[in-house]
């Protein structure tokens, strides 16, 4: 297998109030940058969350190993570089020198074993890493040795994968305490510090320019690939959940940079001169439907399957980005369009007239008996509150009984983590998306795992799914892999784990004063603005 199929196999990427007061003391304003992010950031500890806005956040304030760049290769960032041995079952990495965290403590490789083990168990690449090994330990403060039970080729893709949670490096200290408990303190060796005596939770999030971050000295710098220059001394997030507040800011200048502008803004915003518009992802976002496989109706495959049936993607997606069809596609399977391990498998299943009076006897067929069904709106976004108001319509309109829970989307993110029965608190489906490249293949498709209480929310189960995952992992070539990934496809459309709602393209929007604005996701090296 060549290098390039051996990566096109791990890659992945990539999701208020009143504007807050600025501080009485400021840099200069061409040194200040001032960010919408696309939601409240909840959760500020990037392993325990597959939440966008926080590992957006957290690659301010950490580092890895590994970076990714704009054509999907895996380069060191932290490492200097890695030796395998032994026919691919020992692996050492080597830190490069000078590295220390945001306290002033050096970064040795002791930290990085205590951060990869916190952050492999919840990481679909670092769970197969967990299976495969034998041994991780630090040699000495600066080589990480792997000793694998057989090899892993993609261990480095794995170190350096974008799909969140990422392997974000942390002070030892940190890495081991109780990962049932989020970690508040936020102290990483990325290239700004969180001022937490800024914070003010549902409004601002403050980082300032950490001085004693040391860039790489080679490579091109894409998406977290290559030195990470800063050219700014502070960085302010304003949570902004009202979309005409937030369009209004940035036409003002009060806000340089919109994640996420709402479709229905994006005439006005466009017809302002003094603001790019563009699309920073061409692999898109993929809109899904999570049931939750632990209770009733959803623990049912029959009533999952008789939905799939029910899905219009059209109507999801031009909830999402409106009637303009160059900003999405809807025929999209488990696997983006246009990528390697995309396939026509089972796609009959989204095809043809959406027939509700079908899918009504094919649930009573199916055993659901009018059982409740907890659904997730996250209103405060608004993409997740579009592909809600539909499902729920969807739902409805097939003869389910839904209660409707309209929350903000921390809140979502919160109780989506709970287990119990939707009557004591849990829940039975939520709304989400994944970038394209969260989603490109069968090794990090949550959405397509079936590995019961160690996945993702909703903890599907499915030896069917596991199986022909762990056989994609040790095909010998891409052929096979998209044979495999074919198969997988076949399969989830026959167990639904999770309902597939098409594919869109958010844009992203800046004022003309922002040069070198990097691409993939928000990240805040590398930019310049003008004064």
């Amino acid at each position: 297998m060549q290098r390039r199929d051996l990566f096109l196999g791990g890659a992945g990427l990539a999701l208020g109030g009143t504007l807050a007061a600025p501080a009485l003391a400021q840099p200069a304003a061409s040194r200040v940058l001032k960010f919408i992010p696309q939601a409240d950031l909840g959760i500020l500890d990037p392993h325990i969350t597959t939440a966008y806005v926080t590992r957006h956040h957290a690659f301010l304030v950490f580092d890895t190993l590994y970076g990714m760049d704009a054509e999907f290769r895996v380069t060191p960032q932290m490492a200097a570089g890695h030796a395998v041995e032994e026919d691919g079952r020992r692996w050492t990495i080597t830190l490069r020198p000078g590295l220390k965290f945001h306290d002033g403590t050096p970064v040795t490789a002791k930290d990085c074993v205590a951060s990869i083990r916190r952050w492999s168990g919840r990481h679909p690449l670092g769970q197969e890493l967990n299976a495969r090994l034998e041994e991780m330990s630090a040699a000495d403060d600066q080589r990480i040795v792997f000793r694998l039970k057989r090899p892993y080729p993609l261990l480095a893709e794995a170190l350096g994968s974008l799909v969140t949670p990422c392997c974000f490096i942390m002070p030892e200290r940190l890495a081991k305490q109780d990962t049932s408990k989020p970690i508040t303190e936020m102290v990483g060796s990325g290239p700004f510090r969180f001022k937490a005596d800024e914070r003010v939770q549902g409004s601002r999030f403050v980082y300032e320019r950490f001085e004693g971050y040391v860039p790489r000295e080679d490579g091109t710098p894409s998406w977290t690939a290559g030195p990470k220059r800063v050219n700014l001394n502070r960085v302010e997030w304003i949570v902004t959940p009202d979309p005409s507040t937030a369009a209004a800011a940035l036409q003002n200048g009060e806000m340089d940079w919109w994640e996420q502008p709402t479709t229905d803004l994006l005439p006005l915003i466009q017809r302002n001169r003094n603001i790019v518009v563009e699309n920073p992802n061409p692999t898109g976002l993929v809109g899904w439907g999570r049931f939750n496989h632990l209770h009733p109706p959803f623990n049912n495959p029959a009533i999952r399957r008789a939905l799939m049936a029910a899905v219009s993607q059209d109507d999801y997606m031009t909830a999402v980005a409106g009637t303009d069809r160059s900003l999405w596609r809807d025929h999209v399977g488990f696997f983006p369009p246009e990528t390697p391990f995309a396939s026509d498998a089972g796609m009959e299943a989204l095809k043809g007239p959406r027939d509700f009076d079908k899918v009504k006897r094919d649930l009573a067929a199916a055993g659901y008996k009018g059982e409740k069904v907890v659904l997730l709106a996250a209103t405060d976004f608004p993409i997740l509150n579009a592909l809600a108001q539909v499902g729920n319509d969807m739902l409805r309109r097939a003869g389910m009984n839904v209660d409707f829970v309209a929350t903000d989307w921390g809140s979502v993110v919160a109780r989506r983590a709970s287990r119990e029965p939707p009557e004591r608190g849990g829940w039975s489906m939520f709304f989400t998306f994944w970038t394209g490249l969260d989603v490109i293949n069968p090794g990090v498709n949550q959405c397509i795992r079936g590995n019961g209480k160690d996945g993702w929310f909703g903890w599907a189960s499915s030896e069917r799914l596991e199986g022909l995952r762990q056989r994609w992992f040790d095909a010998p070539d891409l052929a096979a892999q998209k044979a495999l990934a074919r198969e997988m496809q076949a399969a989830a459309f026959e167990e639904a784990p999770t309902l597939p709602l098409g594919q869109y393209f958010q844009v992203t929007a800046y004022r003309r004063s922002l040069s070198d604005v990097p691409k993939g996701m928000p990240l805040f090296w590398g930019l310049k603005k003008a004064a």
